[in-house]
């Protein structure tokens, strides 16, 4: 067809060049995600293993191996989805949690889990009202929560680590015992008590995300955060119980971690906020909020620790399987990123 310009005379019209089509690769990988990477594994790990991989015993090493790092994750999701990329205070809680759990073993067993649980939340709180209410920047406050805490514990019992047969008394050491055996605690005789609780937290996770406003708040805040605040919701309240809920998720964590290692101590979650962020990123989740899924971030969990696994099989010393693991979930999250930019949605 031709247009008539201002002066009378007859042009060309343009011709829309753009690319409309959608590459059915990246259609597909947006869709199914890590679970094609997970399906990938499984097969990979049948191989390498000679049939073995789906073994009871290599099944309960996964879910082990991945049980503290999910229930990191069941918090963490809503940190990055919030639009607030991460939590740098992610070990100091796990610490905290499990220190204050020891500490407190004189009071029962309940008693113990009740007062770790609320170290976490209380984090979470001043984390929240931090980040919600004073606008301060997320990584550099978490990280200097986790640096000032760190040192407080330090400070408090002197650097010690803290074993709960020996801050029982006698008449609480039964508390001690049962406090330990959580991290070893098979129902069934199948499944750990672990991985059931991750399991329990994800269920949770996945019904505030999916079923609750308060979920749906937070897509909308974590796209675009003044869109967010100018349409009525309350982003501090929401950035508050998100880390809260966060807190309690890492906390719960931790207090696991330390009846696994049988001592509390401030190293306990080193690291943790590295391979939680990876685990959520490698199910998709967004950096810059707004994007993702429980279920995508449960895929993410798996792959991690089928990865670890495989690694395992193949014989690969500690060293070796960092230089892997970062080249491998580098490529991923590349090939994630790629598939959201061919359908028009990083």
């Amino acid at each position: 067809m031709s247009e008539v310009n201002k002066n009378g005379n007859t042009t060309a019209s343009k011709v829309d060049t753009r690319k409309t089509e959608i590459n059915k690769f990246s259609l597909l990988f947006n869709r199914l995600g890590i679970w094609i990477i997970v399906v990938g594994l499984m097969i990979l790990g049948m191989i390498i293993s000679k049939g073995q991989f789906f073994s009871k015993s290599n099944i309960q090493s996964v879910l082990e191996a991945v049980a503290l790092v999910g229930m990191v994750c069941a918090g963490l999701f809503y940190v990055t989805y919030s639009g607030n990329m991460t939590d740098m205070s992610v070990p100091i809680t796990m610490a905290f949690g499990g220190v204050i759990a020891v500490q407190c073993i004189n009071f029962g067993f309940v008693g113990a889990i009740i007062m770790g649980l609320l170290a976490g939340a209380l984090i979470g709180l001043i984390n929240g009202f931090m980040i919600g209410k004073m606008r301060a920047n997320a990584i550099i406050w978490t990280l200097a929560v986790n640096l000032l805490i760190s040192g407080v514990i330090r400070v408090v019992w002197q650097g010690k680590m803290l074993y709960a047969e020996d801050i029982a008394k006698e008449s609480m050491q039964a508390s001690a015992e049962r406090f330990y055996s959580i991290s070893r605690t098979y129902i069934g005789g199948v499944i750990s008590l672990m991985a059931i609780v991750m399991l329990i937290m994800f269920v949770i996770s996945w019904v505030i995300h999916t079923k609750t406003a308060f979920g749906q708040k937070l897509k909308i805040i974590g796209t675009n955060y003044e869109v967010a605040k100018f349409s009525g919701i309350n982003c501090t309240k929401s950035i508050i119980m998100v880390y809260v809920f966060n807190g309690l998720c890492s906390a719960t964590a931790g207090i696991f971690y330390a009846a696994l290692r049988k001592c509390a101590s401030y190293e306990n979650g080193t690291g943790y906020d590295f391979d939680a962020l990876t685990a959520i990123l490698l199910g998709g989740v967004s950096l810059n909020g707004g994007k993702g899924t429980i279920i995508g971030t449960f895929g993410g969990v798996l792959a991690y620790g089928m990865l670890n696994n495989i690694l395992s099989w193949v014989g690969l010393g500690t060293y070796e399987k960092y230089l892997v693991q970062g080249i491998v979930f580098l490529f991923i999250v590349w090939l994630n990123t790629n598939s959201n930019r061919k359908l028009g949605k990083a």
